[in-house]
């Protein structure tokens, strides 16, 4: 009988905590649909598409000009001197490395076009980044998805974070694994 009351106790247990479990409340928003009613995330994008517009022709013109020196080359070569030949050829090497480098300065991982989208709309996207977090917890929200992006992850609450119960039950204490994780959030950076 006793253990009768006691499995009947311990069911009740896991059944109470499955469900409080199971409460937490997830949400999720469009990032795109709310980039694109804000006014100045229009002004930047509309920026930075003439800038890279801009900057497409400044690199195509650079190509045409190589283009054209080349085919003066082909035409003029039998003509040419050894000596003047050469200098031809290092002419167009030359160029054609000065248009890969401004195309790689313009467009690059680090570029021009990186940089000014980190100025002009990074700012924006830490705006909706925090009226998301306040509305997950103004609103008892677990985790947000983002709708836009293949539901990435773009708030969790910390007190969901379960990186150091996997440590201490990996049985790695968190001087062997760096620095702990702290509070998870997930923040989504670069523009759109």
């Amino acid at each position: 009988m006793m253990n009768i009351k006691k499995s009947i106790l311990i069911f009740a247990g896991l059944v109470i905590g499955a469900g409080t479990s199971f409460a937490q409340k997830f949400g999720f928003v469009d990032t795109e649909f709310i980039l694109n009613q804000i006014p100045e995330y229009k002004a930047a994008k509309a920026e930075l598409d003439k800038n890279s517009a801009d900057w497409q022709k400044e690199i195509e013109a650079k190509y045409a000009e190589i283009d054209k020196l080349y085919k003066t080359y082909q035409a003029e070569q039998i003509l040419l001197t050894d000596d003047l030949r050469k200098k031809r050829e290092n002419e167009i090497v030359n160029k054609e490395k000065d248009a890969r480098d401004l195309q790689k300065q313009r467009f690059g991982t680090d570029g021009d076009l990186f940089k000014k989208r980190m100025e002009l709309v990074k700012p924006i996207q830490d705006k909706v980044y925090n009226a998301v977090k306040s509305v997950a917890e103004k609103g008892g929200l677990a985790i947000i998805f983002d709708k836009a992006s293949d539901m990435m992850m773009l708030y969790a609450s910390p007190k969901y974070d379960k990186s150091e119960d996997v440590l201490i039950f990996l049985g790695v204490s968190k001087t062997k694994a760096g620095s702990s994780s702290g509070g998870s959030s997930t923040h989504k950076s670069g523009g759109k």
